[in-house]
């Protein structure tokens, strides 16, 4: 754990120092949290063509130094004189802000420190290890944890360079997983996966956090907008707390016994879709969790520097666009947006929407939009063209119609608002408040109006919106333009998600919903501020509309956390017999197992034949054939031999998984060499090109 704790805050450091090139007037907490995403996902570059020449299992100390080294080289910009300036002043305002108690810093302690510790015990849940097994405590997670898993043992144990498909012998690994390398890279020097995994987990939720808070403000302007964005992301949900309480009042416990006893999920199942995203999203897919941030950092500096009509104005953005000093930091922005398809595609798809529509209304920048789009496609496009070479994925799956998301015979609005509850009523309260505000600030501002013959100016010119979101007078039009131009393209990735889908399995359209969601965040955030401040019954209504948006999603996180769900992966013998498989077997080694999720040859960092068919239709692979074939090997079918060879198999793997999944001829398997047993699990060997008989 202390390696895993050390190596955050070295990439840590680096990444902070580098924001000093694009981000101004931002808080030493930010830049730490941003800085440890970035300089998480700039470490990856060296240590993957490091990793590529001399292997993790062989010198992942050296490749951590050196990439280490790399990364570090950004705090040289420290010593330059404007931007030590600055981080000294950023320095002296963190202090201020933790010197002296007084209510407002220990509420906002209070704040931090809930989610930290909510994450430290939520994540981890993600895995445990156990005197006799592997084990997970999420319900969602009982896939996923494997698939990652064997992606990190691959690379650390099995030396996969350049990346198969662990599930899927062969195929290019177009999966992104950054984030799992770099797992991977702190296992390979020591440290334990669980431990690992669990710290990287707990610092990118903290760090989407912060940069989703300040993210609402840049776009809000209102600070306590910012606070209640994360609450509603991380606890999202929709009506199922009325299914609780049905369950509740159906049963026989009380309430603490029934909160401690909960039966199911109130946000994802047969009757909810949507899903809390800690328990669906963020623990199950490391991806989106390091993605995500990274994404709102370059959404936040596009709509701040490029998009927003805020205080500096056009004219000012066309003269600093002329100079090409000034065009570097939308060149360094798209440069970090580069690398998402390795860390997560769906994001880049997603930033590619955003970036459209907001530069068709900011074309004066034009220059600054192009150094964002250079930097961008010089990083990218050899990414995605290197990850569709090889890849098993057909394309053609990716896209299709596909009315209602997954409303199916549901009624699509009574579908939306059963799984998102009252986000959508209130994102729709957000926009007619404005457009009301619109009205009257246009009456307010002019001199002839009534109020302003009733020599009442200054009450005139307030709208119904300046009195609910506190804003400055006379600029409500302004603020809805501005408003629509920032929401239009989330709305339009709402649509396209509930239009079509935009993977193999419709449901992963969540991984762009998400996106619109927190799009939607600092409009909804910004009703609930306002209303806040209007005085008490408004704080009690305000109370109640933010029980209702996040109970749900609250009740299935905290099921997770309290340690209610604790559901098998792995047994011992399955740990076991992996154990061997990494010191007795090749490392590149090709496994025969059964298509399950839960293979022992998942831990041992060797690729698979074939894994869980899950995976392999989520991510557009055509696998019934393979999977026929594996059958017939296992069947000993007369093309069994030349199957092996077709496939390189190395080791055939015997186990209850295999014996629960189809017929296994074990007088056809006798004629292997016999490697190694633990229990009723068996390795054969396979000499390379012929069995033995």
């Amino acid at each position: 754990m202390l390696t895993a704790i050390a190596f955050t805050a070295a990439v840590s450091l680096g990444g902070a120092a580098l924001t000093y090139l694009f981000a101004k007037d931002e808080g030493l907490l930010w830049r730490l949290c941003a800085g440890n995403v970035i300089g998480s996902v700039l470490f990856f570059f060296p240590a993957y063509l490091l990793g590529s020449f001399l292997c993790l299992n062989s010198a992942a100390p050296w490749i951590l130094v050196v990439s280490l080294l790399l990364v570090s080289l950004p705090l040289l910009l420290l010593r330059r004189k404007g931007i030590s300036a600055e981080f000294r002043h950023e320095r002296d305002l963190a202090k201020g802000k933790v010197q002296g108690a007084t209510f407002n810093k220990l509420v906002r302690f209070s704040y931090y420190a809930f989610f930290a510790v909510l994450f430290v015990v939520f994540f981890g849940r993600a895995m445990i290890v156990a005197g006799d097994g592997i084990y997970t405590g999420s319900t969602q997670n009982l896939g996923d944890l494997p698939f990652h898993l064997g992606a990190i043992f691959s690379f650390s144990e099995g030396c996969n360079f350049p990346p198969q498909n662990p599930s899927f012998a062969g195929a290019t690994f177009s999966y992104p997983f950054t984030a799992d390398f770099l797992t991977a890279v702190l296992v390979a020097v020591g440290a334990e996966v669980a431990s690992a995994m669990w710290v990287q987990n707990v610092v990118w939720a903290f760090a989407l956090l912060v940069i989703l808070e300040r993210f609402v403000l840049k776009v809000t302007g209102d600070r306590l907008a910012g606070k209640f964005a994360a609450p509603i992301l991380f606890f999202s949900g929709g009506f199922g707390f009325f299914w609780f309480i049905g369950d509740y009042w159906a049963g026989s416990q009380g309430l603490w016994d029934s909160l401690w006893n909960l039966g199911k999920d109130y946000t994802i199942g047969d009757e909810f879709r949507w899903g809390s995203s800690l328990v669906t999203l963020f623990i199950t897919q490391r991806s989106l969790l390091l993605g995500m941030p990274l994404a709102l950092i370059v959404a936040g500096f596009l709509w701040k520097k490029l998009a927003a009509d805020d205080a500096d104005g056009a004219e000012k953005g066309k003269a600093a666009g002329e100079k090409i000093h000034a065009l570097f930091p939308a060149f360094l922005v798209g440069l970090l947006a580069g690398t998402l398809p390795l860390v997560h595609a769906h994001s880049l798809f997603v930033l590619f929407v955003v970036s459209g529509c907001w530069f068709f209304f900011s074309l004066e920048r034009w220059k600054e939009w192009a150094a964002f789009g250079i930097g961008t496609a010089i990083v990218a496009v050899p990414e995605l063209y290197w990850v569709l070479s090889g890849s098993a994925s057909r394309t053609g799956e990716f896209f299709a119609w596909h009315f209602g998301y997954q409303a199916g015979d549901q009624n699509v609005v009574w579908f939306w608002l059963k799984n998102t509850g009252l986000f959508i009523p209130m994102l729709l309260a957000a926009f007619a408040l404005l457009l009301a505000g619109s009205r009257n600030g246009k009456k307010g501002a002019d001199p002839e109006t009534e109020g302003s013959k009733r020599g009442g100016s200054q009450k005139g010119e307030a709208s119904i919106r300046d009195a609910f979101f506190d804003l400055p007078n006379g600029r409500a039009t302004d603020t809805i333009h501005v408003l629509a131009v920032f929401y239009l393209p989330f709305l339009l990735l709402f649509l396209v998600s509930n239009l079509f889908k935009l993977a193999p399995w419709e449901w992963d359209n969540i991984k762009v919903l998400i996106y619109w969601f927190a799009g939607s965040i600092p409009l909804v955030a910004l009703v609930l501020s306002g209303f806040w401040k209007k005085g008490s019954a408004w704080k009690a209504m305000t109370a109640v509309c933010f029980a209702v948006l996040v109970f749900s999603g609250a009740l299935d996180v905290w099921r997770t956390a309290s340690g209610q769900i604790r559901n098998q992966v792995f047994d011992i013998r399955a740990i076991d017999l992996a154990e061997w498989m990494r010191f007795y077997t090749e490392p590149d080694a090709v496994i025969l197992n059964a298509p399950t999720y839960n293979s022992a040859a998942v831990l041992s960092g060797r690729i698979s034949v074939m894994r869980y068919p899950g995976h392999l239709s989520s991510h557009g692979i055509d696998y019934q054939g393979r999977e026929d074939e594996v059958k017939r090997i296992y069947a000993g079918a007369p093309d069994a031999d030349s199957l092996l060879r077709k496939y390189n198999v190395r080791h055939i793997l015997v186990s209850p998984r295999e014996r629960e999944a189809f017929p296994v001829n074990d007088g056809y398997l006798s004629t292997f060499e016999y490697s190694h047993e633990v229990g009723d699990y068996k390795l054969y060997r396979v000499h390379r090109g012929e069995s033995v008989r």
